[in-house]
């Protein structure tokens, strides 16, 4: 009996403490016409994820890292490419991209070439619109972009306890952002919420309890922008680029509990709970001294 109520206790246990470990998420979802109508939910997200943590080497274990694109280089904008580590060694955030297509692009800023891809087509500066000014962030030759966790200024790779990202004019349900876990897991596909007009904002975050991102594929509108190119409805072709992301601190796995142990720790402390609820109480003998059970006398 005594067994069979144990083993009752590991399997709550266990029920309680692993959807919180895996895959249970938070989704935070927004649109607007301007930054002011995604500000809120881009705000709770931040809070969900943590304090943020300065742009250097490490990690910090908790808290979170954003980028905005706007403090980067001239020299690493439109019209030339941009490194795809750049977040990693010249302004260490965790985080590497990569893309199916010719390259990276951030855009210019206004001295210096057209703002917001008008240097791939002149109709993109009334196309986009900025969460955060000036800059804004596509892949070149593909609609793709992956990105990688690693320990801030390293190779190690990094898991993450959430990623978010801002979009500009999302005109159909077809830009979203997947999430995978070490072993290259799908944890879900999440779309942005689409918005008549030009110059939009949307924002889709998803915030886990624990670290277990190790990557993120995010696919911004259906085709890839280029000269020509023109955007829904005047081509059948929502064109979307990237502002700001926002994630969750990157951490080694290292640091990171397996499900497997914090199960065998919450079932453990659930049986000890239990023994100790059942311990025999001392008994009074005929010469009226206290004898206890687990003495043998």
């Amino acid at each position: 009996m005594r067994t069979s109520r144990l083993v009752c206790v590991a399997a709550i246990a266990s029920s309680l403490i692993l959807p919180s470990v895996g895959h249970a998420q938070v989704v935070f979802s927004a649109t607007g016409a301007n930054p002011a109508g995604i500000q809120a939910t881009v705000d709770a997200f931040r809070s969900d994820l943590g304090t943020l943590n300065p742009n250097v080497s490490g990690s910090f274990g908790t808290g979170r890292r954003e980028i905005n694109w706007d403090g980067v280089p001239n020299l690493s904008a439109a019209p030339n490419a941009f490194p795809a580590d750049f977040f990693n060694v010249n302004s260490p955030r965790g985080v590497i991209f990569s893309t199916p297509g010719s390259g990276l692009q951030v855009s210019a800023a206004p001295d210096v070439a057209p703002v917001e891809f008008g240097n791939i087509d002149p109709s993109y500066p009334g196309t986009f619109g900025v969460f955060s000014a000036p800059r804004l962030f596509t892949a070149l030759g593909s609609n793709v972009v992956d990105v990688n966790f690693f320990v801030p200024g390293s190779t190690t790779p990094a898991l993450s306890r959430g990623f978010g990202a801002v979009f500009t004019d999302v005109d159909l349900p077809a830009t979203s952002i997947s999430l995978f876990d070490a072993t290259n897991t799908s944890l879900g596909t999440f779309f942005a919420q689409p918005l008549a007009g030009s110059e939009t904002l949307s924002f889709i975050g998803v915030a886990f309890a624990m670290p277990v991102v190790s990557r993120v594929r995010i696919v911004s509108g259906t085709a890839a922008l280029g000269a020509g190119v023109l955007d829904f409805p005047v081509d059948l072709v929502d064109l979307a680029v990237l502002d700001d992301l926002v994630f969750g601190e990157p951490v080694g796995p290292g640091a990171v509990p397996e499900p497997a142990t914090l199960l065998l720790v919450a079932a453990g402390a659930a049986g000890f709970g239990l023994i100790t609820r059942r311990r025999p109480s001392a008994r009074r003998g005929r010469d009226g001294r206290l004898s206890s059970p687990l003495s043998g006398a």
